[in-house]
């Protein structure tokens, strides 16, 4: 979307920023890019950035948004993460265009039947979560003493 286009609102802009979850602007235009529960993984811009977006968004056309299969908040924070820990190797000259994110390998854990571990992924990242906010907690009650 163009500058000239964009209409001051409420709804998130997805666009190539490595910043504020790759929001760029707030629009109150619509278009067929309107989802949400998607990741977007920057392929120009901050090449390699990839965020998770559970609200509805819109998104630019130098990001990528990928459907995660399996419907899940943790799941798609790990995979963001996955794609994030690679960016390193993208950037002027060698950018993640749609040919190289399809072929982007994200190793993921294993169940022993060689299936993708979800509940493993989700366990995790919610114990990351937990430890997190249990972190902040001890930092503030301290401010507080």
């Amino acid at each position: 979307m163009y500058e000239r286009e964009r209409v001051a609102g409420n709804t998130p802009y997805i666009t190539a920023t490595a910043n504020n979850n790759g929001i760029g602007y707030f629009v109150d235009n619509m278009n067929a890019t309107l989802e949400r529960d998607c990741i977007s993984v920057n392929r120009n811009g901050s090449v390699g950035y990839a965020f998770y977006h559970p609200y509805a968004a819109l998104y630019g056309n130098d990001t990528r948004k990928l459907r995660p299969k399996y419907q899940s908040k943790y799941v798609s924070l790990f995979i963001t993460t996955c794609i994030l820990k690679q960016k390193e190797k993208y950037g002027y000259g060698y950018k993640m265009g749609t040919d190289r994110l399809k072929k982007q390998k994200i190793l993921l854990p294993v169940n022993p039947q060689g299936e993708i571990h979800f509940e493993w992924i989700e366990n995790a990242m919610m114990a990351k979560e937990l430890n997190q906010i249990i972190q902040l907690i001890h930092y503030f009650d301290n401010k507080q003493q």
